[in-house]
């Protein structure tokens, strides 16, 4: 019987890298964001309205979702574990518990400030085109409307941040595991070792020098190339921000993982002076 496995977390902080390790396993499937969030998102919403709601049962809607699931992977080959990657399974802890009890969600995480300047450097790399991220001039006229307006609730960066927290404190935290963005270029094999041990899978030997995967039609119909590009070897090269130091400041301030405080999550984070239990920390 197939695995579900849910990828997670802020934008730009690594979840693309990790699927296309994750897909050198020839036992794994994994991508970036799929549709099946949506579709999820859908049968919940018929399932409530309309005339035929009175029939549909808890159970019955439980097996819709569950068989959107497996509809949407049944061309996945002899894939034992599959990773679905959707921003909102943050959001959706209590749903994917009853769903399926035996999943484990991994959420990438980033700085909040070094997603901004990720996207910000993206944007500027690409000064001919409008990027689908912002909805109209005013939004996309300056590097403070756009951190603006990225960053609100509904947002690609707000939305994220805020789902996350939900999770991060939510009675299904252990089931979450955030694993920081730095710390998976900086030590891929030590961090895949954990997430391995997280999921309960046997190790496999991955090639961090090696990784392929290609998102390009995506981030075209976005008009904003570059956006899930994966460079082949895993590295992290430190270099200057380009946000203005107090767009840079305030965003960063909204880092919250690294607080074990009032949190089940597992954690594979930088370390802070408040010791925190091996299992939560790289």
């Amino acid at each position: 019987m197939r695995k579900y496995h849910y990828i997670t977390g802020m934008p730009r902080s690594g979840s693309t890298l990790l699927s296309g390790i994750l897909l050198q396993n020839p036992k794994f499937h994994a991508g970036m964001s799929s549709p099946v969030g949506g579709l999820v998102n859908a049968v919940m919403n018929a399932s409530g309205n309309g005339e035929f709601s009175v029939v549909m049962t808890e159970e019955k809607i439980q097996r819709l979702v569950r068989g959107v699931f497996d509809a949407f992977y049944d061309d996945v080959g002899d894939a034992q574990v599959v990773f679905d990657t959707n921003r909102q399974w943050s959001a959706k802890l209590s749903l994917l518990k009853q769903l399926n009890p035996e999943a484990k969600v991994i959420a990438c995480v980033r700085d909040p400030a070094w997603v901004m300047d990720s996207i910000e450097q993206i944007v500027r790399k690409n000064p001919f085109r409008n990027s689908k991220l912002f909805q109209n001039d005013a939004e996309r006229a300056t590097v403070f409307s756009r951190a603006e307006t990225l960053g609100r609730h509904d947002r690609l960066i707000g939305y994220a941040w805020s789902a996350l927290k939900e999770a991060y404190y939510s009675d299904a935290a252990d089931r979450l595991l955030l694993v920081e963005y730095d710390i998976l270029c900086q030590r891929p094999k030590e961090t895949l070792q954990l997430i391995y041990q997280f999921i309960g899978e046997d190790w496999y030997e991955h090639d961090f020098d090696n990784v392929e995967y290609s998102a390009e039609d995506f981030d075209t119909n976005l008009n904003t190339p570059g956006l899930h590009t994966v460079k082949r070897k895993v590295a992290w090269s430190p270099r200057r921000t380009v946000l203005p130091p107090d767009v840079f400041e305030r965003l960063s301030n909204l880092v919250f993982w690294r607080d074990l405080k009032g949190t089940k999550a597992h954690r594979i984070v930088e370390q802070t002076d408040e010791p925190a239990p091996p299992a939560r920390s790289a």
